[in-house]
């Protein structure tokens, strides 16, 4: 009743409204669609015409409205309930690739890649899939699709970049960090990953140049001394392979500084002494190597002064050294052993056994020094004592014992364990030597024909 009354109002109003004007305005309107054509109106029916036209007008554009918006909230919501569904199934089929169970996992994955074959996760996942299949080809076409869905996605890169390295293609890996580091240039990862592979390949000097610009965006703290420190055996390898093409006065001036920066960096000094070896430089080759010795206390040192010294048919000046230094470091026991090795090689040999015993009785054990101690016991003609230092080298026994080696973590025994004693793996104790054994093969014997018998 209220809706009919409140339209009756609204009519009455409109009515009295419409006379109201028809009696103020008593003229009429002439409207021309063409130049021939025309239409007169009294100017109240011509008002009431535009206003009807006008209310349908926005009534009608007001409907359409409502239906666009309608449909696309259809269509909205269609797409929302898909992208839910394939959600589910990609989210299903990842989980299944955790657990392991391969097969079904690429199921789930196919079928959300085919309902959208845009979902960049998708292909990483079945790529994944594919991957630990072992299918590395089908693995990386997928993430190469990835990659043209998403040009710059880091992830997809990264996945990808990595993928190459594993299948032993290196410039294509190092191809996909380049072309993430042109959308990002300071990716530190990418730039360390650039580098590594650089370094794997042999190209010090783009290592060395990218390790530059690492060290350059790297935060103080010790990520960046460890970056400095790369810096350096970057300079190094550089300066090893100046030394390699000749350029010992580039190679020298670079160990040196090496050196300076970081004292304790023994390849810098071996190759410094080695530089100058080559120049010709003997005097300060030596000075090199004893300083790095004294300084360092590593054996490669002891092994480049005598390779220079008997070389140089000079082993008193070896010998006045190594006597010197046992006098200023009456407890290094590296020296000694170097000491023993040499009398015994100048068949000083009842010096070498001092020295050598020495080392015996402050209960080191290790197969050298057994056989430099059996060679010393054979000169002196004490076989008995030779033998046994021979076997202690071999580690033999009176029984004669061959001993046992685990596969899995290569812990030495005298004796079998079902379960190894280091790493706790069963039955993993073999013969040292089995797969040599294993492999080889037997020559054929010429057969021999027995005295007497015809041959065809």
């Amino acid at each position: 009743m209220i809706v009919i009354a409140l339209f009756m109002l609204v009519f009455i109003v409109f009515a009295l409204g419409f006379l109201y004007f028809w009696g103020i305005n008593p003229g009429d309107v002439t409207i021309f669609l063409t130049s021939d054509q025309s239409y007169t109106l009294p100017t109240t029916i011509m008002l009431i015409c535009v206003l009807l036209l006008g209310l349908l007008i926005g009534n009608g554009v007001h409907i359409v409205s409502a239906f666009l918006l309608s449909f696309r909230n259809w269509k909205g919501g269609r797409r929302q309930k898909k992208a839910e569904e394939i959600g589910t199934i990609y989210r299903t089929g990842v989980g299944r690739l955790l657990s392991g169970d391969l097969k079904k996992a690429r199921i789930l994955l196919k079928k959300a890649l085919d309902r959208d074959p845009k979902r960049v996760d998708s292909h990483l996942a079945l790529a994944s899939v594919a991957l630990q299949e072992g299918n590395t080809q089908e693995g990386i076409e997928l993430l190469q699709k990835a990659q043209k869905l998403d040009p710059k996605g880091i992830e997809v890169l990264f996945k990808l970049a990595t993928t190459f390295e594993e299948a032993g293609r290196p410039e294509e890996a190092m191809g996909i960090y380049k072309e993430l580091l042109t959308s990002d240039a300071e990716n530190r990862k990418a730039m360390r990953a650039l580098r590594d592979i650089q370094m794997d390949l042999g190209s010090w000097q783009d290592a060395l140049a990218l390790q530059k610009k690492i060290l350059k965006i790297s935060a103080s703290g010790p990520k960046a001394d460890a970056e400095k420190k790369i810096l350096l055996q970057l300079r190094y390898a550089v300066a090893q392979n100046d030394l390699e093409n000749g350029e010992r006065d580039q190679a020298i001036e670079t160990c040196r500084d090496i050196i300076k920066k970081d004292a304790t960096f023994t390849p810098a000094r071996v190759t410094l002494g080695d530089a100058y070896r080559q120049a010709g430089r003997d005097a300060d080759a030596v000075k090199t190597y004893q300083e790095g010795y004294k300084a360092l206390k590593k054996s490669v040192f002891l092994a480049r002064l005598e390779d220079h010294y008997i070389n140089a048919e000079d082993p008193a000046a070896l010998l006045a050294f190594y006597r010197s230094q046992m006098q200023a470091d009456p407890e290094d026991l590296l020296l000694k052993l170097y000491l023993g090795r040499l009398c015994l090689r100048l068949e000083m040999v009842d010096e070498a056994m001092q020295h050598l015993t020495d080392l015996e009785t402050s209960n080191m054990d290790f197969t050298k020094l057994h056989l430099l101690l059996a060679e010393a016991q054979r000169r002196r003609n004490n076989i008995e004592e030779a033998v046994r230092e021979y076997q202690k080298a071999l580690g033999i026994d009176n029984h004669l014992r061959l001993g046992f080696l685990c596969e899995a973590c290569n812990a030495k025994f005298p004796e079998w364990y079902s379960r190894c004693p280091e790493c706790k793996t069963w039955d993993s104790l073999i013969l040292p030597e089995r797969k040599q054994i294993q492999d080889a093969k037997l020559l054929e014997q010429p057969k021999m024909i027995p005295h007497g018998s015809g041959g065809e």
